[in-house]
């Protein structure tokens, strides 16, 4: 009995030691690449969401929580809703938004302890071109993101941008 209980242990073991190899292996860098693609896509289409005038959709990317939370240059917003009111003040109609780009962007995932990324931080500089100016002033920028990868993909949950 002790013998079989010996067989079983080891064979369990074996099957963990596999089970955990096959899931750190499906993180390998490759998959980091999918996991880079996943949040330049989700950027992508907040730039096509701004350039057509459309806050709400462009803020589809903020994970939408009481605790998903933008720095700005003087002030700080706490709460999806609180963020899209600050955008939709600061950039009232088309005109005001123009068009925005994104360059320099730096994306490095945060695996946990599992290997598996759930995090990641994201900087670069974004540009606006247009012809008029609302509250929110400034043309260009820096920005440096957290993101975080749930149910609903990949979303923002701390903005700071300067």
């Amino acid at each position: 009995m002790r013998k079989a209980l010996g067989g079983l242990f080891a064979v369990m073991t074996l099957a963990f030691a596999f089970a955990t190899f096959v899931r750190v292996s499906a993180q390998a860098p490759g998959s980091n690449q999918g996991e880079e693609a996943a949040i330049r896509a989700v950027m992508d289409a907040q730039v096509a969401a701004w350039n057509r005038g459309d806050i709400p959709a462009f803020m589809t990317s903020y994970e939408d929580s009481p605790e998903t939370t933008f720095v700005g240059a003087t002030s700080v917003n706490k709460g999806f809703a609180p963020i899209l009111e600050r955008y939709k003040k600061g950039y009232a109609n088309k005109d005001q938004m123009g068009t925005l780009s994104f360059k320099e962007l730096d994306i490095r995932l945060l695996p946990g302890s599992s290997g598996v990324s759930e995090y990641a931080v994201v900087t670069g500089k974004f540009h606006l071109d247009r012809t008029a100016k609302g509250t929110a002033a400034k043309d260009d920028g820096i920005f440096s993101l957290v993101w975080h990868k749930g149910q609903g993909g990949w979303k923002i949950v701390l903005d700071h941008t300067a």
